[in-house]
């Protein structure tokens, strides 16, 4: 029993001890795995060498060693409205909506749309004869009109001219040709062809037969560059071209032959 009370008793000392309020003096605490002794709020009378800072934590009427200033936990209540954010479904709904809103406008200004090229027809043309064949250069035009929300290159153009399904003439042209969005473009380009067809050259060469046409079918392929990205575009039009004089008047592109 007599070593019971005194446990008791002990105990209840260091309750005390702990549980005691602050007086004018600080009281004096050390930390863990450290020798030295620190105070709480206020300095402790004897600590020589230990510079102390404003404690944010005692409304600016204490001290605390400048070591232990890194180290400051901040409690806050529960119930403190710091910790309920107003309007959280709002600000969440409405940074959702700005991010598909976002999304949206890059997909629609973005997306790859298509690049037209029409024909334009006839441009003019120059015959010459020898004594077998034919020797014939049309100028040709062709419009390209971009549908893009960004620019395009235009970067080489590949030309093929055919006669009776035979190749009679080609070209391939490299260039630099910008052009703007949803903007149009015209494009000349020169074809010489050799037509070695003997009833060909009989239509352009006698005058007996009124009229001297023959028909040529141009088939191209046109190279462009957009957003790093390469595109090759496939064109085609039949041409009826004078072949008895040495210039053609422009006029509209011939349908397709039956």
């Amino acid at each position: 029993m007599g070593e019971t009370s005194s446990l008791l008793g002990s105990r209840e000392e260091e309750s005390k001890s702990i549980l005691s309020p602050i007086g004018n003096k600080a009281t004096s605490y050390s930390s863990t795995g450290s020798s030295k002794s620190f105070c709480t709020c206020m300095p402790c009378e004897g600590a020589v060498g230990v510079s102390f800072v404003t404690c944010p934590t005692c409304q600016g009427s204490g001290e605390i060693p400048r070591e232990l200033e890194k180290q400051l936990v901040a409690l806050i209540p529960y119930g403190d409205q710091r910790l309920k954010p107003r309007h959280t479904k709002l600000s969440v709904f409405l940074a959702v909506l700005i991010c598909l809103l976002t999304c949206s406008l890059i997909v629609f200004f973005l997306f790859p749309r298509t690049i037209t090229l029409q024909p334009a027809g006839l441009n003019s043309s120059t015959v010459a004869f020898d004594a077998t064949d034919i020797y014939l250069t049309i100028t040709n035009i062709l419009n390209i009109s971009n549908s893009n929300y960004y620019p395009i290159t235009v970067t080489q153009l590949t030309i093929e001219v055919l006669h009776l399904s035979l190749v009679v003439g080609h070209i391939s042209n490299s260039f630099y040709l910008h052009i703007g969005p949803l903007a149009s473009e015209q494009i000349f380009y020169a074809v010489a062809s050799r037509i070695w067809d003997e009833n060909t050259y009989k239509i352009c060469t006698w005058l007996k037969i009124k009229v001297h046409h023959v028909l040529l079918q141009i088939q191209g392929t046109l190279t462009c560059t957009y957003l790093s990205h390469s595109e090759q575009l496939v064109f085609q039009s039949y041409e009826y071209v004078d072949c008895r004089g040495n210039t053609t008047v422009p006029h509209l592109p011939a349908p397709h032959p039956p």
